[in-house]
């Protein structure tokens, strides 16, 4: 057992039955991976990103073999090397950027998407993945390095900037650029990462300054930390990123880093959920997990004399909300690493209440009891849908938990490397990683 309480069977499953998601739901002739099980889901750039990080941990774990790896990776790199960039609405991407959604097999954009920075930064992410793991020499491992390289320095990062410090949330076709910029806390972590450590078309040190200006520090339940909501962003970036002992100039003055950030998130979570404001239905020490996630709204409904709203999918938050009592299993177990003396618990209650019966990918992604109380007999709502950006953090983050794979995998990614250091991170494993570095172009 670890300090979770879990045995190395129950992570196996957990681990094995997420994966399959990114065996079925995929289009092997271009590595496009289903944003949902819905029928006709388009293809989210964001679940191909996962993808392509899990890849390494099937083959680590015997869920795939390595040459099946090796040649779903290849698909995947291949079709987006040759996927049309243009200022098209149909077009796959452009500026190195690439549509939210994809059609499934043509590989273009699906109906009125944004360009999207954060799920390219995401897809760009698991490229690096791939690459940092095939480090044969064979040709079809070369040719991986070789694809996920191009990909990431034709990115151009400025432009995505529309001459503000910050980055843009993306952009449309006629319409330009969105409106939103991302700032505040977020996951746009790895966005910013990604950007500095570009070596052609690099942020500027400016905008990673700019952005953590906007961060909030909160006292919540006793427990200080950079706030943002949906346990989500607390941990996308800490799927690519070992951020324990390593301090940027924000973290340095809070004496703190952003691993121990996301502890304390995880643990006001499960402190909120015990708290209920709200009133809840199921709630509690071994309840909790609000992130984005799906729902059983839109809708309003009176439950025990309370006028209630409940959403369709929407990224959920603790404690300022949107809260409408449902719950994401899904990220509890991605907050592993963090907590695994509470999430071990929580994982075996969700388990019990047997949201993992009968599923083909693990346990349910969202459940909402509250809603059950306006039904007879009570039935709980599930999600009938799962999603890729759902399991994609279980594999990895589990994995990390268990062998620091996908982190030790990133430590030798140049790119990253110098992303972290122009951000000012410094300390840690980061001292033994100055032999990585590579030229990055001086600022103008």
């Amino acid at each position: 057992m670890t300090e979770s309480g879990l045995s190395p069977e129950f992570l196996d499953a957990a681990q094995r039955e997420a994966f399959a998601y990114f065996l079925h739901e995929a289009n092997p002739e271009n590595g496009l991976i289903a944003d949902k099980t819905a029928p006709g889901s388009p293809a989210s750039i964001a679940a191909v990103g996962f993808a392509l990080t899990a890849y390494p941990v099937g083959a680590e774990r015997g869920l795939l073999s390595r040459t099946d790896a090796i040649a779903r990776v290849r698909a995947t790199l291949r079709f987006f090397d040759a996927s049309v960039q243009s200022a098209e609405a149909d077009a796959t991407g452009y500026k190195g950027f690439y549509y939210h959604f994809l059609d499934m097999k043509s590989g273009r954009r699906a109906w009125d998407c944004e360009l999207s920075t954060i799920d390219s930064a995401i897809l760009l992410a698991g490229m690096l993945a791939a690459a940092a793991y095939f480090s044969g020499d064979s040709d079809e491992e070369r040719e991986i390095r070789e694809l996920a390289d191009r990909l990431y320095r034709r990115a151009d990062w400025n432009w995505a900037r529309n001459g503000g410090a910050t980055v843009t949330h993306g952009w449309k076709p006629k319409r330009g650029f969105l409106g939103y910029r991302w700032e505040g806390y977020c996951e746009a972590l790895i966005l910013y990462l990604l950007g500095l450590g570009s070596p052609t078309h690099p942020l500027p040190a400016e905008s990673y300054a700019r952005w953590t200006d906007t961060y909030a520090w909160r006292n919540l339940y006793g427990h200080e930390f950079v706030y943002a909501g949906p346990l989500f962003i607390h941990q996308f970036s800490h799927i690519w990123v070992d951020f324990r002992g390593i301090r940027d100039a924000y973290m340095r003055e809070k004496q703190s880093d952003y691993f121990e950030n996301s502890r304390r998130a995880t643990l006001a979570q499960r402190q909120y959920a015990i708290a209920n404001p709200s009133h809840f239905a199921g709630y509690g020490p071994n309840g909790w997990g609000i992130s984005a996630s799906d729902g059983p709204g839109p809708a309003s409904f009176t439950t025990k004399g309370v006028k209630r709203r409940f959403f369709g999918y929407l990224a959920r938050g603790a404690p300022d909300g949107p809260d409408d009592g449902c719950l994401a299993p899904w990220a509890v177990a991605a907050s592993l690493p963090f907590a695994p003396e509470i999430v071990g618990p929580a994982l075996r209650h969700f388990a019990e209440l047997k949201l993992r019966e009968n599923n083909p990918y693990g346990f349910d992604t969202t459940f909402n009891a509250t809603i059950a109380e306006r039904t007879k007999p009570a039935q709980v709502w599930i999600s009938p849908f799962h999603f890729g950006i759902n399991q994609g953090p279980v594999v990895l983050m589990v994995e990390n938990h268990r062998t620091g794979l996908v982190w030790e995998m990133m430590k030798r990614c140049p790119y990253l490397v110098d992303g972290l250091r122009r951000a000012g991170f410094s300390g840690g494993w980061m001292r033994d990683a100055s032999d990585l570095t590579t030229q990055v172009p001086s600022e103008n």
